[in-house]
């Protein structure tokens, strides 16, 4: 499976862009956190057709309110596979000391290894330029590694998502209220200051803005 139908332009809509995604990577999935922008991706998908599965790799460190809303995902957009791994390692503190191995254990590889097994040509996923510096060059299709990564909401801001999310009365994790604009592991995570980026209540003060899903040696 590969990109041979005509490629849309950066200008399309995020819904153009999704519909041109599940015709030239039938086989794409959705892994998801069900921050606001996959929140916004996963409606995105369902209105363009997507079926699949969504992929959430649980650590065990996750807020009550993320696996609420997954559940509200799922009882709204019954059409979707969602999917929930988990790596059974027993709890411990290593992220006190060692957020990256935290992350490579708990999140990285789980996914890795379903991805693996399931091989698809491409990856759906939901991060946008103004997130964090690290996003800022983002493509709408990103080549290279094992899999295309398909990024529709390249382009969009916090205050498209936002609108986008009120229009369609989406169930938006009631953290994002609270100043918790990405939400990882608890232990891991605050909200964010006046002035700083969405990103920057994760690992805070650590100089880490990515767990490695995305970017490293192990990403996706």
């Amino acid at each position: 499976m590969n990109s041979v139908l005509e490629q849309p332009s950066p200008s399309h809509d995020p819904l153009e862009f999704m519909a041109w995604a599940l015709k030239a990577y039938p086989d794409a999935v959705m892994p998801s956190a069900f921050n606001l922008n996959g929140i916004v991706l996963i409606d995105l998908a369902a209105r363009a057709g997507y079926t699949g599965k969504v992929i959430f790799v649980d650590t065990d460190y996750h807020f009550r309110e993320t696996l609420q809303t997954r559940d509200s995902l799922k009882t709204r957009y019954p059409q979707l596979d969602f999917v929930t791994l988990h790596a059974g390692l027993p709890l411990d503190d290593l992220y006190l000391t060692d957020t990256d191995a935290c992350c490579a254990a708990r999140k990285v590889a789980p996914l890795q290894h379903y991805l693996a097994q399931q091989n698809p040509s491409a990856v759906l996923n939901a991060r946008s330029r103004d997130q964090a510096n690290t996003r800022a060059d983002i493509p709408l299709i990103e080549h290279g590694g094992a899999r295309v990564k398909l990024n529709p909401l390249a382009n969009w801001t916090r205050v498209d998502l936002e609108a986008y999310a009120k229009e369609h009365e989406l169930p938006v994790n009631p953290l994002y209220f609270d100043g918790f604009l990405s939400i990882g592991c608890a232990p891991c995570t605050r909200a964010v200051r006046p002035g700083e980026d969405a990103r920057a209540g994760r690992w805070a003060g650590q100089g880490k803005t990515e767990c490695g899903l995305w970017v490293g040696q192990n990403a996706i």
